[in-house]
Formats: C-alpha cells, sequence, structure tokens
C-alpha cells in the first residue's frame, strides 16, 4: 500500500492505476453514475484502502477506497467520512466497508 499524504494525491494515483469510476452512495448501495452500475455489497472487493485525518478539523476525517468489482469488469473509488453515513445505507453495506478484505 502507498503512504499519500492528501486525498487528492491517493484519488489521483488510483486514478492512474486504473481505478476510473466514482462511485457514491446511492439507496443503499454504490453508485457510479458514469456507467449507470449499483454494486451490492457482493458485488465488489475493497483492495485498498487509506485513513486521511484533518490537522485542525476533525470533520476532515476521511477514508478512499479502491473498488473492484469481477461482475462488471470495473475499478473505481469511493470516498466517504469517517463514521458519517447516510441514512440508506443497508446495514450489510456498512458491515463491507468497515471490515475490508
Amino acid at each position: 500500500m502507498e503512504n499519500y499524504q492528501t486525498v487528492s494525491e491517493a484519488l489521483t494515483d488510483l486514478k492512474n492505476r486504473g481505478f476510473n469510476l466514482d462511485f457514491n452512495l446511492a439507496n443503499g448501495v454504490l453508485h457510479s453514475s458514469s456507467e449507470n452500475i449499483y454494486l451490492q455489497p457482493d458485488d465488489f472487493t475493497i483492495s485498498e484502502l487509506y485513513r486521511f485525518e484533518g490537522m485542525s478539523d476533525p470533520g476532515d476525517n476521511s477514508i478512499v477506497y479502491g473498488i473492484e468489482s469481477d461482475k462488471y469488469n470495473v475499478k473505481g473509488v469511493f470516498v466517504n467520512a469517517y463514521g458519517v453515513y447516510s441514512d440508506d445505507i443497508s446495514e450489510e453495506l456498512l458491515k463491507k466497508l468497515n471490515t475490508p478484505g
């Protein structure tokens, strides 16, 4: 695993290594709007994970996930804040994000 100093540095390198899709939370699953792909927890693996802590503001804490899906043959990224999850996240997805591997 790399040792990135910033979220943007991690995202740039991941994209350079083929993690081209951006995933967001939508209806309790991960969604790529560019490809209109919805990933259920069983549809992907977390191959990389990087935690970032804000120097002065705890609200700046975030996690960058490198996501791979053999089912759809895609790789992408998902960025989320520590402990801040949308109300519509499923318990199964929350568990997957908290126990990558």
